[in-house]
């Protein structure tokens, strides 16, 4: 687990970490603005498109080796990306970088379901939770820190090169500890290659007119929204003719299942307004308000305490408060926001980064009670043969949230920028309205499942086969916090 939760953390780190280095990039390497954002945007990108077919590949055949694979990739890509002498070099650098992070992430969430018992995936997927959310905050701190110690030339190399040591040990000690699949035990049946190249050109067709808002100017690029959204629906077409003779590569019966279904319209909601609150703040302290990288990565560090600390304690009382625990988590992240509204208005200019440390705390405390244990609940009645698949599409669904939050929040933000002659807080202000929006979408998702969860108790209460065993492979009702849970047997 901690090998896997090291893995997890170095890939979700460079999402963010990138975010401070930018600058110092653009300066020694001469980048361009498309060049700059495709290093920042392209990882994301790749990162999305391979989580799903890794995700059932790793299902299929055993997660250690596809784990292992994917984190040597990473490593080298790394290696790489701080040995770049040009612009090319690193932006295909950064693409496979986002590859492999996408090969190994859902063999993460996969390990966590096939080695522990149903009742006992709270804790390591607080764990989890508190990777993502850390990973997440302190991208900038770290990436600040190293530029400060490095200096302005060499410290983005340093941010790739920490990679590298890493990556060896976890690579050696991933195939000493992590079990494989016995051969006899891998399953046979097709990986569903068409079912892989649909999703991947609807994913692609979706996300690239996101990441490239800014970049691609005119309205001709969101015509490739329709042309995913035609791509994907002949995607599930095929995957329902496709799973009545084997197993598809997304196993569209999932989304009959609530949990699943609203668990992962709610991590699809939740980054999207998630992310996009460092986008924003980075950039208005750093170009704004002229905080060093260093200082910018000490002004986000209350949200990832915070979130570090709460998913802990999330993770182990989800099996107590199940879903209510997440809506309690999205509240306090709405009122944290609200503080900082009004942190900002009390207390503009270069105090801003004091001001917002207190709202942006209680920000994170609720953020790590909605990332862990949204996760556990929405897996929790996933098959364990399924475990990284399902894994795979609640992370892609992740990708395209932070990719249209950042595209929705970034449109918003640079508009009344160029509005209002420069005033960077009041540009951040107007966009945490809309990270509020985002997050206020999905308390609402939060709360449907609470009230639809009660009225499914109330019937079941009248169901005389409610506590009939019907084996380890249905649908039965698993979820964190029913009492059923707590006898479940370990399923492999």
């Amino acid at each position: 687990m901690t090998v896997a939760l090291v893995a997890g953390f170095m890939t979700l780190l460079d999402v963010s970490i990138v975010n401070v280095a930018l600058p110092s990039i653009r300066s020694d390497l001469h980048l361009s603005s498309g060049e700059l954002q495709w290093v920042l945007s392209g990882y994301a990108l790749t990162f999305g498109l391979l989580l799903v077919p890794a995700g059932r590949y790793g299902d299929a055949r055993g997660r250690r080796n596809v784990f292992i694979l994917g984190l040597a990739v990473f490593t080298l890509a790394s290696a790489a990306a701080g040995l770049a002498t040009g612009p090319l070099w690193l932006v295909i650098a950064r693409l496979v970088q986002g590859a492999a992070a996408g090969v190994v992430n859902p063999q993460v969430s996969g390990l966590i379901q096939q080695l522990f018992k149903p009742a006992e995936r709270g804790r390591p997927f607080g764990l989890l939770g508190a990777t993502i959310g850390i990973s997440t905050a302190v991208g900038p701190l770290l990436g600040g820190l190293l530029i400060q110690i490095f200096g302005t030339s060499e410290g983005w190399r340093w941010i790739f090169y920490i990679n590298v040591p890493i990556g060896l040990v976890a690579i050696v000690l991933g195939y000493r500890w992590i079990p494989a699949r016995p051969r006899e035990k891998r399953e046979r049946e097709s990986l569903d290659p068409v079912g892989v190249v649909l999703l991947g050109i609807g994913v692609l067709l979706l996300l690239l007119p996101l990441v490239q808002e800014r970049e691609w100017h005119g309205p001709a690029k969101w015509l490739l929204v329709p042309a995913a959204l035609l791509v994907l629906a002949g995607f599930l077409l095929w995957e329902r003719r496709y799973a009545r003779h084997d197993t598809s590569v997304v196993d569209l019966a999932l989304f009959k299942v609530r949990s699943y279904a609203l668990g992962s319209l709610l991590g699809l909601l939740y980054f999207g307004g998630f992310t996009a609150i460092f986008f924003t703040y980075t950039l208005t302290l750093q170009s704004g308000l002229h905080y060093t990288a260093l200082e910018a990565g000490l002004a986000i560090t209350p949200f990832a305490l915070g979130s570090a600390v709460a998913s802990a304690l999330g993770g182990r009382a989800v099996n107590r408060y199940g879903r209510p625990l997440v809506v309690a988590g999205l509240i306090l992240v709405i009122v944290g926001l609200a503080g900082a509204l009004l942190a900002l208005d009390l207390w503009p200019g270069r105090h801003a980064g004091w001001a917002t440390a207190v709202p942006l705390l209680v920000a994170g405390l609720g953020s790590g009670l909605v990332i862990a244990p949204n996760q556990t609940i929405t897996l929790s009645e996933v098959p364990v043969r399924r475990a990284g698949s399902a894994a795979a599409v609640l992370q892609t669904g992740q990708r395209i949230g932070t990719a249209v939050g950042i595209a929705a929040v970034g449109s918003v933000f640079f508009n009344r920028l160029a509005g209002n002659g420069g005033d960077w807080q009041a540009a951040f202000r107007t966009s945490l309205w809309v990270i509020i929006a985002f997050v206020g979408i999905a308390l609402i998702a939060g709360i449907a499942d609470v009230l639809s969860s009660r009225h499914g108790d109330h019937d079941d209460n009248r169901r005389p086969d409610r506590h009939e065993d019907h084996g380890p492979d249905r649908h039965q009702d698993r979820r964190p916090g029913r009492r059923e849970d707590q006898g479940a047997v370990r399923s492999s």
